[in-house]
């Protein structure tokens, strides 16, 4: 009989959750396999184990329960419903993707700014992404509402961008679909930014006042920016749709910086959490060593 390697793999993750199933929780291997949470890696997290379909696949062996592709609207679409079509058959939700992204080397667009030009061009991405979303089976799409401009008041920008919010809303909220705007630390990472914290999110997405309106909250960026990640989620809770990790500094997995991912979790438990958290990260270790640190990392902080 030959084995394929897929096989192997299978076999091997079947072996380790059966370990898992007799350590004295009484739960099946199946159950013991799978994570708690939602937590999604996404392509790169497991590259030694081959192309995005087969690093999807080890991330079910694993007992990973979601995926997210921030590159997926650029893909092509025979690539978007082969991915589509590995999640589903694996029962994996599909995490994010980029509906519209900043031209970072040109520090554009400015959605607060006098010319409406790049407006438009942002809802354009916005209708343009609705097809994406249904070949991907996705629910959840990445905005980042672009550049200050630092001749304008902020108060009028912010009033423009929860406009073309909301003008966005009309676009996807007739599909179910949830646009998660995502603020960046200005600190290390993205100098100019708009939407710097959660909470600057939370009064946008307030003011476009739409269930198609939410706020990303990447509490790598979070931590960096403002700290005071448990209390700045319980504030803004009721407009954050989507969660993202990574640790700081170095933005890799749980346990490498100074981030109490242990108590985020215990704390998204009680919450009854039940959506995606992306893994928004890097490995800390290169290669197959890397890889498997991952996945105790986020055994380790699902376990609290």
């Amino acid at each position: 009989m030959n084995l394929s390697r897929r096989t192997v793999l299978v076999g091997g993750a079947a072996v380790t959750a059966a370990a898992a199933a007799t350590t004295g929780s009484g739960a099946s291997a199946q159950n013991a396999a799978r994570f708690s949470l939602g937590y999604a890696p996404h392509e790169g997290s497991f590259k030694s184990r081959g192309n995005r379909l087969e690093q999807i696949a080890y991330a079910a062996d694993m007992g990973f329960t979601a995926w997210e592709d921030n590159e997926a609207a650029g893909r092509s679409v025979a690539e978007q419903t082969a991915m589509a079509r590995a999640l589903q058959r694996r029962g994996m939700t599909m995490g994010v993707f980029v509906a519209s992204m900043p031209r970072w080397s040109e520090f554009r667009p400015v959605l607060g700014a006098d010319d409406d030009s790049d407006r438009q061009a942002f809802l354009a991405d916005i209708r343009a992404s609705v097809d994406v979303a249904k070949r991907l089976n996705a629910k959840w799409m990445t905005v980042v509402p672009g550049f200050l401009d630092r001749k304008l008041p902020v108060e009028i920008q912010t009033g423009r961008i929860v406009d073309t919010m909301r003008r966005a809303a009309e676009i996807v909220e007739p599909h179910g679909l949830v646009m998660v705007m995502e603020p960046l630390n200005t600190l290390v990472n993205h100098p100019g930014v708009f939407l710097r914290t959660i909470p600057q999110g939370f009064a946008v997405a307030r003011g476009a006042d739409s269930p198609a309106v939410k706020v990303l909250a990447d509490l790598y960026h979070e931590q960096i920016q403002a700290g005071n990640l448990i209390n700045t989620m319980a504030a803004c809770w009721d407009e954050i749709g989507y969660i993202q990790f990574g640790d700081n500094p170095g933005r890799n997995e749980p346990g490498t910086g100074e981030i109490n991912y242990r108590n985020v979790v215990r704390w998204l438990r009680a919450k009854n959490f039940a959506g995606v958290i992306g893994m928004e990260h890097g490995n800390s270790i290169e290669g197959r060593a890397g890889e498997e640190r991952l996945v105790a990392a986020y055994r380790a902080i699902d376990a609290a």
